[in-house]
């Protein structure tokens, strides 16, 4: 498939490469300018491609986001399955370490579009390709919390208060990183991965200061 550009340039794109290329513009579109000046054609332009082509993938701004939330989320969950990787054969508390770990390290590489997928109303969080990512990361959040009380932490209040206990864990740590207004930000020793790794050991369910 063909798209014509601003300038007049003709780059071949298949369907997928050129969903794929106004994504990641829009992504850098959305870093750039926020959510308030998010455009379709500044998107459009980062593509090198017609102002009407992510009408024509995406109906419109909302769409668009949503596809970009729907990504976030799938990159999410690679984040937290890279971290799991590294400790296949960790015992469950240190594995829910990690999956909290694989958070922070998505929220830091990409702070617009986390922001995006936990403190906008713009992308569509009913659309499929949006809840299916997000199940799955709620998924490895539940099963290394069920894991760690040895039972199904959905089963219980007091398994859905450790769930909830742990994603505000690692959700408050990611946005007061992000916020510059901690010293997790500052201060490397601190914020070193190392440290990031006791202080959630410290704090997450099923955890506590002797670890």
């Amino acid at each position: 498939m063909e798209e014509q550009t601003t300038r007049g340039a003709k780059p071949a794109y298949h369907h997928g490469d050129l969903r794929q290329a106004l994504i990641a513009a829009a992504e850098a579109e959305l870093a750039e300018k926020g959510v308030e000046g998010f455009s379709l054609r500044g998107c459009a332009r980062r593509a090198g491609v017609s102002h009407a082509a992510p009408a024509h993938h995406f109906g419109d701004t909302a769409g668009l986001l949503t596809a970009l939330a729907a990504d976030g989320y799938r990159r999410f969950v690679i984040a937290m399955q890279a971290r799991l990787d590294e400790i296949a054969d960790a015992d469950p508390f240190e594995r829910l370490v990690a999956i909290g770990l694989g958070y922070i390290d998505f929220a830091r590489a990409s702070p617009s579009l986390f922001r995006l997928m936990h403190s906008s109303f713009r992308p569509d969080f009913q659309s499929a390709d949006v809840a299916v990512h997000a199940r799955d990361a709620f998924a490895m959040l539940v099963g290394c919390v069920s894991a760690v009380r040895g039972e199904d932490a959905t089963a219980t209040l007091e398994g859905l208060n450790d769930i909830m206990a742990a994603w505000s864990v690692v959700h408050g740590m990611s946005d007061l990183i992000l916020s510059g207004r901690t010293l997790l930000s500052t201060m490397q020793r601190v914020g070193s991965d190392e440290n990031l790794r006791t202080i959630l050991r410290r704090t997450l369910p099923g955890g506590g200061a002797t670890r």
